[in-house]
């Protein structure tokens, strides 16, 4: 009797497999995003603790970014030569050890050094960009909504730590809270990285509409300088992304409404992310990545103009429901646009690195926004800020959009 020919790893982009894959990797995602978020919800007790100035205490915010991007980049190029499976183990181990070694620190300093080098290079590093551009290589026809749901982990994980995160501070402090999540993130996410042994595939498209699609968004330029002006517009677009995010609970706390009311709406920002990267998603398979990423940061710059005008308890809730509904989509269409425009074989690196460039911006705007504050006592400035890194972002991407031109039949990928 013949054998069945076993299945190429090119038979199981866009196959069942592939959808049960990026549950995992959902998962995996949504656990291992706790290193960016609590260290948000713990900023007003560790500022209080280590009797820090608001700069000073979103030192450990800033790092844990920076190194979060050095770490995805590193991280990426790993996951392009042996598979993700390897990184995503090293992320495991070093969550669990990097929460509990923090909820030991003495000061400001050493709980930044630890936030930064174990939780961001090697921890939280991995669940993101490298996730993203594996989960990318799995799919064709739905890319665009394959990519939005591996990002939304990064949310999902903004939506559930930050309420649990704050309980756990409020009822046995921070540093008990530290050791929790660290033991449950390693003991929950080990098991999960197994679902992810297989390596992806590194086909090219072969139908004539993934031609013609990849054709009309390819941008006449040299590939490196698409990629430097991609992590620029990434830099200034999460700049502004990271105002109310970083700082939503430290400025509820400063209005009198509490901390806890911060949490809900960071909570609520975060979920509504969640929704706005699905449908982007969606939107990205039908209109292209520039196109989405355009309509994003307009919407964007719409959301931070009204925080300024706006301070009351439910305009808050409103306007921060209204800000993760419209910037939900940003992050996940540069993925999209690099997985248009360059190799599948560099995508672990290239994708990790347009990401990393969004969290690069993240850790700029979140010390920026603390030091605006300590300068004018107030968050009004610091939402102007944003609103003009928003243009800056705006300004990139319409360049870029003018620039695009059609393939010609020899460009068009194989």
């Amino acid at each position: 009797m013949q054998k069945t020919p076993a299945r190429e790893p090119s038979d199981l982009v866009d196959s069942r497999y592939a959808w049960l894959r990026l549950l995992a990797t959902l998962m995996i995602g949504t656990i291992g995003g706790a290193g960016m978020w609590s260290v948000v919800v713990v900023l007003p007790a560790v500022q209080a603790e280590f009797g820090v100035a608001r700069a000073d205490a979103s030192l450990p915010y800033t790092l844990t970014m920076v190194c979060f991007a050095v770490g995805g980049i590193l991280m990426g190029r790993l996951s392009d030569r042996l598979g993700i499976i390897i990184p995503c183990v090293i992320g495991a181990f070093a969550l669990g050890i990097g929460y509990v070694a923090a909820s030991f620190a003495t000061s400001i300093v050493q709980f930044a050094l630890v936030h930064g080098l174990i939780i961001g290079l090697l921890g939280s590093s991995v669940f993101f960009g490298p996730l993203v551009a594996d989960a990318s290589l799995w799919f064709r026809k739905r890319r665009g909504l394959a990519v939005a749901i591996v990002a939304s982990g990064n949310y999902l994980a903004g939506t559930v730590w930050p309420p649990l995160v704050q309980y756990m501070t409020a009822t046995i402090g921070w540093r008990n809270a530290y050791v929790v999540v660290g033991l449950f993130s390693m003991i929950m996410m080990l098991p999960l990285t197994l679902a992810l042994r297989r390596r992806a595939p590194l086909d090219q498209p072969s139908s004539a509409a993934a031609s013609a699609s990849s054709a009309q968004l390819r941008p006449a330029l040299p590939p490196n300088v698409l990629q430097a002006l991609l992590m620029i517009a990434g830099i200034a677009c999460c700049v502004a992304m990271s105002m109310p995010q970083v700082h939503m609970v430290a400025y509820c706390a400063d209005l009198g409404y509490g901390a806890a009311r911060g949490a809900e709406m960071l909570s609520l920002m975060l979920g509504f992310g969640i929704v706005s990267r699905l449908i982007s998603g969606w939107v990205s398979d039908r209109i292209g990545g520039f196109a989405t990423l355009l309509l994003g940061s307009v919407l964007q710059t719409v959301a931070l103009i009204l925080y300024v005008p706006y301070d009351g308890l439910m305009s808050l809730y409103v306007i921060s429901a209204l800000f993760g509904l419209f910037q939900g989509g940003l992050v996940p269409s540069y993925a999209i646009i690099v997985r248009e425009n360059f190799p599948p074989s560099e995508a672990g690196t290239r994708v990790s690195a347009v990401l990393m460039s969004t969290l690069v911006g993240m850790a700029l705007g979140g010390w920026m926004t603390g030091a605006v504050f300590d300068y004018t006592g107030s968050y009004q400035a610091a939402f102007i800020n944003g609103v003009l890194w928003n243009v800056l972002n705006i300004a990139i991407v319409l360049w870029l959009m003018s620039r695009r031109r059609p393939a010609t039949p020899a460009m068009a990928p194989a």
